[in-house]
């Protein structure tokens, strides 16, 4: 039987899109893997996408999603993974268990095209550590 996860953060637009597209690659079929935002859905940001696609998983078939969407829905581990998702996300009571990871936000990186390159990379290879 599958285990069914949610990644939660603040826009489904990066980090959680990353998890989503790690776990999936890593585990196959024996995860239902989804990923939500706990605001408005900002779509897929760009930097998640390339680094992910150095590590040859692509993200072309994700969408950002509202946790609205899995309201109803019951999942053996919840995952948020900003202290803001945490915080504003309401209690899941179809959930298993409920997990708190802190990354930084890569999209928040200022500096040069390199140094927001890097931020995705670290956080990309910090989420696949946790997993």
């Amino acid at each position: 039987m599958k285990r069914l996860v949610l990644f939660l953060y603040m826009g489904n637009s990066a980090r959680s899109q990353m998890a989503e597209g790690l776990l999936r690659h890593l585990a196959g079929d024996r995860y239902g893997v989804s990923s939500a935002g706990t605001t408005h859905p900002v779509g897929l940001n760009p930097g998640a996408v390339a680094a992910m696609q150095e590590r040859g998983i692509d993200l072309s078939a994700q969408r950002s999603k509202s946790m609205n969407e899995f309201a109803d829905q019951t999942f053996d581990y919840v995952i948020t993974a900003c202290d803001r998702a945490k915080d504003s996300s309401p209690r899941w009571p179809h959930a298993g268990r409920l997990v708190h990871w802190s990354f930084e936000d890569p999209a928040a990186t200022m500096g040069s095209l390199e140094e927001q390159r890097k931020a995705f990379r670290t956080v990309r290879d910090q989420i696949k550590a946790r997993l």
